[in-house]
């Protein structure tokens, strides 16, 4: 691994394997010594169909935008060269990562109920509980670039949520979340724009359409992310 690393680290030419295909073996290796490489592979899978989610609705919308870079217990992005012109496109670019990482984990399940696997089970969790959390109301998670079309007053709700989780299970990344969401909460508390003007500007029936997507795919998410935890704990409790 160490050897493979200094490969991909030396020399320019090597800066798209790096960012795409050498990140992703980083992070492989790196959860594969924790969780071992069957999880870490699936993990890394799903993470992979939630960025091409991203990545291709934004080809989608004619933005220029990379590929995919992976950083271990970060997660990963796709790189936006240029950004969107308005809120709308902003929240479609946002909402096909989780919706395309639910699509996936539920591919997982039922593959995992058909081959009566635990581990499939597991790695299905991991990306219900994955695409729940990016839905949390606030910027920069996709929750927060959702909600921001239909009104940036859910990022009040995004934010004790945030503290809620964080005094459930602390995690330094929860702290970088709430320290890049900190200035948009302001923001939108101080009723203050910052983006081009018009930006937020939206029709009502297409804020509604957002709203029901968002809420939805949120009460999905997490009734999959209970139902599956609790088929975990009960086998768990059988061994």
């Amino acid at each position: 691994m160490i050897k493979l690393l200094l490969l991909l680290l030396s020399g320019a030419k090597f800066g798209k394997l790096l960012t795409t295909g050498g990140t992703m073996l980083f992070s492989l290796g790196v959860y594969a010594l924790i969780w071992g490489w069957r999880y870490a592979a699936g993990f890394i899978v799903l993470l992979f169909c939630h960025e091409m989610g991203h990545y291709v609705a934004a080809r989608q919308r004619g933005l220029n935008v990379g590929a995919p870079t992976f950083i271990p217990f970060v997660g990963a992005w796709i790189n936006l060269k240029e950004q969107p012109m308005n809120a709308e496109t902003e929240a479609y670019v946002a909402m096909a990562g989780p919706l395309a990482g639910t699509v996936a984990a539920l591919a997982c399940y039922f593959l995992a109920r058909a081959e009566d696997s635990t581990l499939l089970l597991a790695i299905s969790y991991s990306g219900f509980f994955l695409n729940l959390f990016n839905l949390i109301p606030v910027p920069p998670l996709d929750g927060g670039r959702m909600t921001g079309v239909v009104s940036r007053k859910f990022w009040m709700l995004g934010a004790p949520a945030l503290v809620g989780l964080f005094l459930w299970r602390p995690s330094p990344m929860l702290i970088l979340i709430a320290f890049l969401a900190a200035p948009h909460v302001w923001k939108a508390f101080r009723g203050e724009g910052g983006e081009a003007p018009g930006y937020y500007d939206t029709p009502p029936a297409k804020r509604f359409e957002y709203a029901v997507l968002y809420l939805g795919l949120l009460a999905y998410l997490a009734v999959m992310t209970y139902e599956v935890h609790e088929m975990l704990g009960g086998l768990r409790a059988q061994h």
